[in-house]
């Protein structure tokens, strides 16, 4: 199906066309119709596979058929887990926005910058705010902003905003906005507990699940290869000597260990950054940038980049640690075969982690043959795994017991004094 039978205007058919959007996808299929009716949707479909496009743009579409007189009024509302992905998905409207008549006007409220600058922008005049979670709370304590004209909530990667906390901020999003508006959640998992966020936010939603015909992970070459954590490090510059990758992202554990391999590789003279929470956002966006730009050839980076963000042209993902939770495995390898193309996968995993990629393949529904590379093999024995004690039912102290131990101990030590 063309873009042309989803009743877009011509104008934002040929920018789509410019840049190079010829068909929807199919979560772009089945969704534009139903928010163009005005219809409370739940979209869930993998990564990769178009879900910004399938919110951005019938929500422009209706923008240009409503517009605003005089100053603009926020209408729209994207909340999103990152500043990344929020300033993302502005883009987005930003984009396919040149293509309206009147195109609106995009405000991103993020931390790690100015929330006086941000706030002035929003009165001056917004249509659309994209803005993390926290960061809107702050602009909306300041109570120097009006939601009343809201009629758009969209949650993107709602399922990755709950494990930030998102379902304590809920309650007092949902009371400062309309209850007549139109809701969107999209995002590649929902779990149970997701289910119950959506149930707070409408009563009538329509659930969309899109299983493409070849999966994104299809095109992904996925391989695990069995080294010990020491040698990590040398089996990278090997892989990429061997396989002369143009541009690699690798996944580590931590900030600290981000900092310190990416330091390690620029001194063998590798180009290469790390990326991380800890950045200020003036460096995560010239850090992002660049690897875009093809000027960082290695980017090291906690789970931060892991959600929805689309960089086009990464030729390989690197595990060097593995996911804590086995859903996130899924997002990481997306960050590779963008946009139609190929991509390649790799996990390293020594004797401790075995139990782990275990449980991941189990959940992403797949079984790789695990390789040794000659001269890295993985060496030694897996620990044994010591039991404890098993806890007695019933002798666990309650909190009732614990405060009423405390203050005995405080008595006897006032009665001493």
């Amino acid at each position: 199906m063309p873009f042309s039978k989803l009743n877009l205007s011509n104008k934002l058919q040929m920018l789509l066309k410019k840049n190079n959007y010829h068909q929807p996808t199919a979560i772009q299929e089945r969704v534009i119709p139903l928010v163009l009716e005005q219809k409370d949707i739940m979209a869930q479909a993998q990564t990769g596979s178009g879900k910004t496009a399938s919110f951005v743009l019938p929500i422009l579409e209706m923008l240009n058929q409503n517009p605003t007189e005089g100053k603009r009024k926020i209408k729209v509302l994207i909340l999103t887990p990152t500043r990344e992905l929020t300033l993302q998905v502005a883009q987005s409207f930003r984009l396919f926005g040149e293509a309206l008549a009147s195109k609106p006007k995009v405000v991103s409220v993020i931390g790690g910058e100015g929330i006086g600058e941000q706030i002035y922008a929003i009165q001056k005049g917004c249509d659309v705010m994209v803005a993390t979670s926290g960061r809107f709370l702050d602009v909306l304590s300041k109570k120097q902003m009006t939601l009343k004209h809201l009629e758009f909530l969209v949650l993107d990667e709602a399922d990755k905003m709950l494990n930030l906390g998102f379902s304590e901020e809920l309650d007092a999003i949902l009371e400062a906005i309309p209850r007549k508006r139109q809701n969107l959640l999209f995002s590649a998992t929902y779990p149970e507990k997701m289910l119950e966020i959506a149930n707070k936010i409408t009563q009538e939603v329509i659930r969309v699940s899109v299983k493409e015909d070849e999966p994104i992970v299809i095109r992904i070459e996925q391989r695990v290869i069995e080294v010990n954590p020491e040698n990590r490090g040398s089996l990278l510059r090997y892989l990429l000597k061997k396989e002369k990758w143009k541009r690699v992202l690798v996944f580590m554990a931590n900030r600290r260990a981000t900092d310190n391999i990416a330091q390690k590789f620029r001194k063998r003279g590798y180009i290469a950054e790390s990326f991380h929470g800890d950045l200020s956002q003036d460096d995560r966006n010239y850090t992002i940038e660049e690897f875009k730009k093809r000027k960082i050839q290695i980017l090291f980076s906690t789970d931060i980049i892991s959600r929805g963000l689309h960089i086009e042209g990464i030729d390989c993902v690197i595990n060097f640690d593995l996911p804590r939770s086995p859903a996130d495995y899924i997002h990481r390898i997306g960050r590779t075969a963008r946009a139609g193309e190929s991509g390649v996968a790799i996990s390293f995993i020594g004797h401790e982690e075995k139990g782990h990629f275990k449980l991941i393949e189990k959940r992403s529904q797949i079984k790789l043959k695990h390789e040794q590379i000659k001269g890295y093999e993985l060496t030694g024995e897996a620990p044994k795994r010591v039991k404890g004690s098993a806890p007695i039912k019933g002798k666990k102290k309650s909190k009732k017991d614990k405060l009423r131990e405390a203050k005995a101990k405080e008595e006897a030590r006032n009665s001493g004094r």
